[in-house]
């Protein structure tokens, strides 16, 4: 019943090569006790299954994953943005001017984390326009292991902190399932949001597995970055003062510098009248301090003005004191993000950890245009088709960047952002895949400050982490077979300048937007084209169809010597055709590798593809007090159909007030609540306007039935922006209180986070006529959804058409 502790640990080393200089990581499966069990416990010897520990001295780790940020808006990138803590990283490490992503959120993060391809990890879109095709189906394969799941075996902690958006879309309420929440995929501890973006003052947070609220309101102070910063510090504090030597892997990926750009007023005033002169000016600028940085090729052109991009010089002063404004709150945004960059970086050094912490800092994507050509200060109205109005733009100048907008600068300023590439987020000139990326370790990397050339690729940060930390890739992770890791290691680009680089080929994908690099040289295909206005002209819908890909494949691809012309100047397609047909040759190799077929150019028209649900879409659903929101892809569908909502409470002999059922926030949304006695239902119609059908009469006392009815008066105009109208009328028991019309409903998307809620409404208000969270003070049993009624539009219908208006805002 014995055995040897010498041969079980040579078992042990055997079996777990990484295992640091722990004996065991646990008894190996079909290995006996190595201790002795005897009849007393004189006559036994003990063997502890030893912890997993990390090799002494092991460096932790840092990814710092800025959103929607371009290669001309970082200070060390010539940006006259201050991004003085990003730049100090830099200074102290090496900068790298010619690392690629996606060209879109989830799928690069995919990249980050895991080592593969996006359309390997089958996130060919962002969740939300996953397809039943393997490399697009958004169910990262759990043989594609996370580093973290790769790290915590090897004695590391793992933290996730801010945006996650590696959940399907449909997964990420209450009813789970959990495994691929940041908890299943390795990471121990998780505070952030699950979503592509949220409200910086009234974010939608998950605390681990839970939705939590904010620790504070907008009022008192509350802004979403420093709240993750102080979650990363407290995550690294709570570990380290009880096992100071454990190395830890933090994630953070802030929800700066997505839209909504959000920031104190302060952090904005900063930048008054800095950009007067336009994104023009801006390009000429920072073009000129690029290639004083050396973080440009001296021989680099400037590439075109944009085509869809208008002239500065011809705007109206009032358009741009609107533009120049909505820069100055996206450069305060980052300057603001940069400063809590700078705090955990200054708390690392406290804690003698900077020296032996690998810094990775990276953009997932190039800048966004998501504002379109004119800015919007409420996103939400692009989503339902609603026009900005520039009046109403104006008024909202002195509150950009607060609380009450969801704002996004013009593409203009996109474009800029971009400097000196051609394009952006989405497609895959350079624009949209070359990205700000920085390595910052003292004790690993001898030369600061340095700048490094070499061609990279996000798959490549997880084997280069790997190399750093002399771990190899884990055969197997909880049971299940590794594939292999895709990118490859740029680790010897550390201390050699000179280094050539070990990747030598990279596709890209984006919406059938199509690119490849091969030794120095890229072509492109865009599609529809390089230009919003022409594409329509010549395609008409953009729907890519098979003739057209055939004419693509013929006549479409550009072909650019990076070596020669690093910003795709110079289109050498008709006099190196030979080149250009090789490159799209390989292009196809690397499609059939990577998972990459079949070619998809719907873009956000993708939301509308029916996917796998928990629960079948029903006539009735029933929520409850108490319970976490409901997010907006699983809750009840009730725009352009009627619906009753009936709210069964017990009201105190005293009276009571609050919300029974909200969805939205103040981007849009509906709310039914009790005030000053009297039942209201007000439709907030992407807060443009707010419709308020009220009781005449207050609500009786005792066990009752609130309820609100909308009957259909009309059609939808969903291209102009207006959901079906109709009458609502208010009903306590069987008695009619309340009625009025609603001349224009949403269209398409309720609302930019919010959710739907029962008793409270969380995160901002939903109606200007109470303060969050105005819970309800009397007994709330069940509120019961009913959308039986003839639909005015059915539920498919309703998705595809959100699904084309946000076609609009791409």
């Amino acid at each position: 019943m014995g055995g040897s502790l010498i041969a079980a640990s040579a078992v042990a080393t055997t079996a777990f090569p990484n295992a640091g200089y722990a004996e065991l990581k646990e008894y190996p499966p079909g290995t006996t006790f190595p201790g002795r069990i005897g009849r007393t416990i004189d006559e036994s010897q003990p063997a502890w299954p030893a912890p997993i520990v990390a090799k002494p001295g092991s460096p932790n780790v840092l990814f710092i994953v800025l959103d929607d940020t371009g290669f001309g808006q970082l200070g060390c990138y010539g940006s006259p943005i201050n991004t003085p803590n990003i730049n100090r990283l830099a200074e102290g490490g090496l900068l790298y001017t010619n690392m690629h992503t996606t060209a879109l959120c989830s799928p690069t993060r995919s990249c980050i984390l895991t080592g593969r391809n996006h359309h390997s990890n089958a996130m060919a879109c962002i969740t939300e326009g996953s397809t039943g095709y393997p490399g697009s189906n958004g169910l990262i394969p759990f043989e594609n292991g996370f580093l973290s799941e790769m790290l915590v075996g090897q004695g590391y902690s793992t933290f996730a902190v801010g945006k996650w958006h590696l959940t399907p879309a449909e997964q990420i309420s209450a009813a789970g399932p959990y495994n691929r929440w940041p908890l299943g995929r390795g990471f121990e501890r998780y505070y952030g949001f699950l979503s592509g973006d949220t409200s910086q003052y009234y974010p939608d947070l998950v605390y681990d597995n839970r939705q939590v609220e904010p620790p504070k309101t907008p009022e008192e102070g509350y802004h979403l970055t420093p709240d993750l910063v102080d979650k990363a510090i407290g995550f690294i504090a709570d570990t380290k003062q009880l096992a100071p030597e454990k190395p830890f892997f933090l994630y953070l990926a802030t929800g700066a510098q997505h839209a909504p750009h959000q920031v104190p007023k302060e952090w904005a005033d900063k930048y008054k009248g800095k950009f007067d002169d336009g994104w023009d000016a801006y390009r000429e600028k920072v073009f000129a301090k690029q290639k004083e940085l050396g973080v440009i090729p001296q021989n680099t052109v400037l590439s075109r003005h944009d085509p869809d991009v208008q002239d500065w010089g011809q705007l109206p002063a009032d358009e741009r004191k609107l533009y120049a404004r909505m820069m100055e709150v996206f450069a305060g945004f980052l300057e603001h993000t940069d400063h809590h960059i700078g705090r955990l970086v200054d708390f690392l050094e406290q804690m003698g950890e900077l020296d032996n912490t690998l810094i990775m800092l990276i953009s997932d994507n190039g800048a966004s245009a998501e504002g379109g050509p004119h800015g919007s200060v409420n996103e939400n109205k692009f989503f339902n088709n609603v026009p900005d109005d520039l009046q109403q733009n104006l008024q909202a100048l002195d509150e950009l960047g607060g609380p009450k907008y969801f704002n996004h600068y013009a593409w203009g300023w996109t474009f800029a952002g971009d400097t000196p590439f051609k394009r952006w987020k989405r497609e895959t000139f350079r624009g949209g895949v070359s990205d700000a990326f920085l390595v910052h370790w003292p004790k690993g990397i001898e030369p600061k400050g340095g700048v490094r050339t070499q061609f990279a690729h996000a798959i490549d940060m997880v084997p280069t982490v790997l190399e750093a930390l002399e771990i190899s890739p884990p055969k197997d992770i909880r049971g299940v077979t590794q594939s292999p890791i895709e990118g490859v290691s740029f680790a010897h680009t550390f201390n050699d300048a000179a280094a050539a680089s070990k990747h030598d080929t990279q596709y890209f994908e984006m919406f059938a937007h199509r690119a490849i690099y091969h030794d120095g040289w890229r072509a492109v295909c865009p599609f529809p084209g390089d230009s919003f206005a022409e594409a329509k002209a010549s395609f008409g819908e953009l729907t890519l169809t098979e003739d057209k890909l055939r004419e693509l494949d013929a006549k479409g691809w550009e072909l650019y010597n990076l070596t020669e012309d690093p910003a795709e100047t110079n289109n050498l397609a008709e006099t190196h055709r030979a080149k250009l047909i090789e490159m799209i040759a390989l292009w196809y190799v690397e499609a059939g590798r990577y998972d990459v077929l079949p070619l998809d150019s719907r873009g956000t028209a993708r939301f509308a593809d029916p996917r796998p649900q928990l629960t079948k879409e029903r006539d009735t659903y029933v929520y409850y007090p108490g319970t976490q929101s409901v997010p907006e892809n699983v809750a009840v569908k009730v725009l352009n159909r009627a619906h009753t909502i009936s709210a069964d409470v017990d009201v105190p002999s005293e009276g009571a007030e609050g919300v029974l059922i909200c969805h939205g926030g103040n981007t849009g949304g509906y709310t039914l609540f009790v005030k000053d006695g009297k039942l209201h239902y007000v439709h907030n119609y992407v807060s443009a306007e707010e419709f308020d059908i009220a009781s005449t009469e207050s609500i009786p006392t005792g066990k009752l039935t609130l309820r609100y009815e909308f009957e259909p008066t009309g059609k939808p105009d969903l291209a102009h922006g207006k959901g079906t109208p109709g009458k609502g009328r208010l009903f306590a028991n069987e008695t009619l209180i309340g009625q009025g019309e609603l001349p224009v409903t949403i269209p398409l998307l309720i609302g930019l986070g919010g959710g739907l809620s029962v008793g409270r409404n969380p995160g901002s208000p939903v109606s200007e006529l109470y303060t969050p969270p105005f819970a309800f003070t009397g007994k709330i049993f069940k509120v019961t959804v009913d959308v039986s009624g003839k639909s005015t539009q059915s539920a498919e219908e309703q998705h595809k058409a959100a699904a084309m208006a946000a076609m609009k805002r791409q």
